[in-house]
């Protein structure tokens, strides 16, 4: 799975919105970290976090793949998340707690 593509179309997702001048990513120890410049009238991070789920579950459509996003800081109109995309791991034994995607389900 290209995660690279992933990036492009949750960038290109995010831009879209009216509310943010500019978005871009950058890895730092091989962690990335989403730069926003986000103007809203409200100025409401919640907001910001749907969004974000927004354009992240748009660039996930028919993958399986899952998504987190941990707010760093702020500097005015620039907000800094950790965002990451990862492929879910496979459960390897049964737990007892009937999960959705129990082994036991499997055929």
């Amino acid at each position: 799975m290209d995660l690279e593509q992933i990036w492009h179309q949750f960038i290109n997702q995010l831009l879209s919105n009216e509310e943010i001048n500019q978005a871009s990513v950058k890895k730092f120890s091989g962690i990335p970290f989403i730069y926003i410049h986000y103007h809203s009238p409200d100025n409401e991070e919640q907001l910001l976090f749907f969004i974000i789920k927004k354009a992240a579950s748009h660039s996930m459509r028919g993958k399986q793949l899952h998504c987190e996003t941990i707010f760093v800081r702020q500097e005015e109109h620039l907000y800094v998340f950790r965002h990451r995309f990862y492929v879910p791991q496979k459960k390897m034994f049964c737990c007892g707690n009937l999960c959705p995607d129990c082994i036991l389900f499997r055929s």
